[in-house]
């Protein structure tokens, strides 16, 4: 019998990949229309420009496993992403660093004044940050917070900062220099010719079948196993209800040349409906002044519903008790495993689901060498 695996995005390809190259058989499956899931991308027809369907996405990663595999199967550029955001009518940089600081309290100081100004400002009385609010006190004080979290992070999550975890906020960095790099990896870069051209190279194996348009719920043949990257609660019929998820709702703008200046503008006020707008040839600078024209998209945020693409995993108290009890169920099941966002209910970067999905590919090797039973989970999902 050969091996199932739901979902193309990037975790069901790595799998089915590595398992082609030790000789199995495998079906690949996914509903939708196309592979390489939300990282998805393809030639815009009216302007020519490489389209991220569900948003940006920009590979970046300290793991040098995870870089020397993806750059296999295709040309990465060099790309280096720089937000900016608008604040009650302001323009300025993302992540908040020293021009940020000095645009902001218009003032020119010096990193070391800069530390200085912004410490006094934090709120030291909180040791331990219980969530993104007093992490966000406890790091750049008051102004700084509101001006450029508060009203983005409600519109994002549909919360407010007091009821997230504080570990959303740990993950962007805050600079005394004028480094604008969002990101703090040595590798960052795009691929030359999107994602969906990345996914389509790891798949080309003559051991894979690759099936879209079809839902697991519907196949009726035996496999040896089956590597779930879907949402957990849908494997289990949503027998102990629903988990949780935001999901993106886009308004395309058409343009000629330059729409904005920027592949990403943040709306930080909380009056403004969307969170930001995306203008996609930018995230290509290498072809982008050979593009007449242009398209962006604004992004709203809001829960997603049964029919609803899911992106963002919620984890509040009442997800993570259900969770719990899905993660339960799962480990009692036989002939299954779940990876990935959806099949571990986590916020996962990019890097990181190739990385768990690379480990995940060594257990199978020491497991199925010793005929032992795959395990639900490769990494602990609670």
């Amino acid at each position: 019998m050969r091996f199932c695996i739901v979902g193309a995005g990037f975790s069901g390809a790595i799998i089915a990949r590595h398992l082609s190259e030790k000789g199995h058989k495998v079906l690949l499956l996914d509903e939708r229309s196309h592979i390489a899931g939300n990282c998805h991308t393809e030639r815009d027809k009216a302007t020519g420009v490489m389209v991220h369907r569900y948003g940006p996405h920009i590979f970046h990663t300290a793991d040098q496993r995870a870089w020397d595999y993806i750059q296999q199967f295709g040309t990465f550029r060099p790309y280096i992403n720089r937000v900016k955001a608008i604040s009650q009518g302001r323009m300025y940089t993302l992540p908040v660093n020293l021009l940020t600081i000095n645009q902001f309290f218009n003032t020119t100081m010096s990193p070391k004044e800069a530390r200085a100004f912004i410490e006094e400002k934090a709120d030291t009385s909180i040791k331990e940050p219980k969530n993104f609010e007093e992490q966000a006190l406890s790091m750049i004080g008051p102004e700084l917070y509101k001006a450029f979290f508060y009203g983005y992070t409600r519109k994002q999550w549909g919360l407010e900062p007091t009821e997230l975890p504080a570990s959303i906020l740990k993950r962007l960095p805050l600079r005394f220099n004028y480094d604008d790099n969002y990101f703090n990896h040595p590798y960052q870069g795009m691929p030359e010719e999107g994602y969906s051209a990345i996914v389509e190279n790891i798949l080309k194996s003559e051991n894979i079948e690759v099936r879209l348009n079809t839902k697991f719920e519907d196949l009726s043949e035996e496999f040896r196993h089956v590597f779930y990257t879907g949402p957990i609660d849908r494997y289990f019929d949503f027998r102990l209800g629903r988990l949780g998820y935001r999901t993106l709702d886009f308004e395309r703008i058409d343009s000629d040349g330059d729409y904005q200046g920027a592949a990403v503008i943040n709306y930080c006020d909380q009056d403004v409906p969307f969170t930001r707008i995306s203008e996609h040839k930018h995230f290509a600078p290498w072809e982008a002044d050979s593009l007449k024209k242009t398209v962006s998209f604004r992004e709203y945020s809001r829960l997603a519903e049964p029919k609803d693409v899911p992106y963002y995993p919620i984890r509040l108290a009442n997800e993570k008790t259900m969770l719990d009890s899905y993660i339960s169920l799962a480990r009692a099941t036989k002939g299954v495993s779940f990876l990935g966002r959806l099949g571990t209910y986590r916020y996962l970067d990019m890097d990181v689901t190739i990385s768990e999905a690379l480990k995940a590919c060594d257990q199978i090797d020491e497991l199925l060498a010793v005929d032992t039973v795959l395990p639900a989970f490769f990494i602990d999902p609670s």
